[in-house]
C-alpha cells in the first residue's frame, strides 16, 4: 500500500531514488500551499486534481498527472472523490522528467506500474523486483507524453489580472482585440506578449481556462448542456469536441464513469 505523508518533508530523507505516497480525500478537498525537497508526480486513480503554483494550474482528470519539480511551492484542490497514486523522485530521477510543472499522460502501463510501485516497502530492494519495477517507472516517465493542459499565468500584472478574472468567470468567445484594448495594446504587441509570458497562444490559454473551469461543475452532477451553456459556448457540441480534445474523453464519460 503506498506509504501517507503528514509533513511535505516525512520522505526527503529516504535513501531511494522513488517513494510511493497515497491518500483518499473528500470532493473539493484542499491542500493548503507546501513543498517538497523531492519532485512529486500526482496521479489520480480516481477523480482528478487542479495544482496551481506561483506560474499557473495544471489540471489532471482521467488518465492524466502533474509533475511538480522540487522546491516548487504548489496548492491541491481535488475534483469529486479522490484517490492518489503519487510518486517522489529524488533530485537525481527529478532531473530526468524536467524542471518545469507539466501534465503527463498516463498510459495502462505507467498506471499499472504506479500500482506495483505503491505496493513496495519503503526501503525497497533497489536489485529485486521492486528495483527493477522503479527502474522501468522512472523511465516510462521520462518518456511519457506531455500534455498541454495548464493554464500558466503571465508575470505582467495587468495580463495577469485579466487572466485571473477569466478564470474566476470563464467567456470563451472574449477576444484579443477585447483584451488588447483594456491594456492599452495593439493586437499585435498583446498576441505577441501573451505567448511570450505563457508558453500558449491566447485560444489554447482561453479554452484550457474553460476546461479548467468545467471539471468541477460536471464532477458536481451538472449536466453537459448546463455547463457548455454557463461557459458561454453556442451549443454542448462545440464544448463536448473542445473538452474531447484536450481531455481524451468526453464531458458526458467524463461525468458518469468515476474511474476512467
Amino acid at each position: 500500500m503506498a506509504h501517507e505523508w503528514t509533513r511535505p518533508d516525512d520522505y526527503d530523507g529516504v535513501p531511494r531514488p522513488l517513494v510511493s505516497v497515497g491518500k483518499d480525500y473528500p470532493p473539493s478537498f484542499e491542500l493548503a500551499t507546501h513543498v517538497h525537497g523531492r519532485g512529486q508526480l500526482l496521479y489520480a486513480a480516481k477523480g482528478a486534481v487542479v495544482i496551481t503554483t506561483p506560474a499557473g494550474s495544471w489540471v489532471a482528470p482521467p488518465e492524466r498527472a502533474v509533475w511538480t519539480p522540487a522546491g516548487t511551492p504548489h496548492a491541491v484542490r481535488m475534483v469529486g472523490e479522490v484517490s492518489t497514486r503519487s510518486v517522489l523522485l529524488d533530485l537525481e530521477a527529478s532531473r530526468r522528467i524536467g524542471d518545469d510543472s507539466m501534465v503527463l499522460a498516463v498510459t495502462p502501463l505507467l498506471r499499472h506500474l504506479l500500482i506495483a510501485a505503491s505496493e513496495a516497502p519503503l526501503l525497497y530492494d533497489e536489485a529485486g523486483r521492486d528495483g527493477k519495477v522503479v527502474a522501468l517507472l522512472i523511465t516510462e516517465l521520462e518518456r511519457a507524453e506531455r500534455v498541454p493542459l495548464a493554464t500558466p499565468m503571465p508575470a505582467d500584472r495587468r495580463m495577469a489580472a485579466l487572466c485571473q478574472a477569466f478564470i474566476e468567470r470563464p467567456a470563451p468567445h472574449d477576444t484579443i482585440d477585447a483584451w488588447a484594448a483594456r491594456l492599452g495594446m495593439d493586437r499585435r504587441a498583446f498576441t505577441r506578449r501573451f505567448r511570450r509570458e505563457t508558453g500558449l497562444s491566447f485560444g489554447a490559454w482561453r479554452q484550457q481556462a474553460c476546461v479548467l473551469a468545467a471539471l468541477p461543475w460536471l464532477a458536481e452532477g451538472r449536466s453537459v448542456t448546463a455547463v457548455a451553456l454557463d461557459l458561454g459556448y453556442d451549443s454542448p457540441a462545440a464544448f463536448s469536441t473542445m473538452f474531447r480534445r484536450l481531455i481524451g474523453v468526453s464531458p458526458t464519460r467524463y461525468a458518469t464513469d468515476k474511474t476512467v
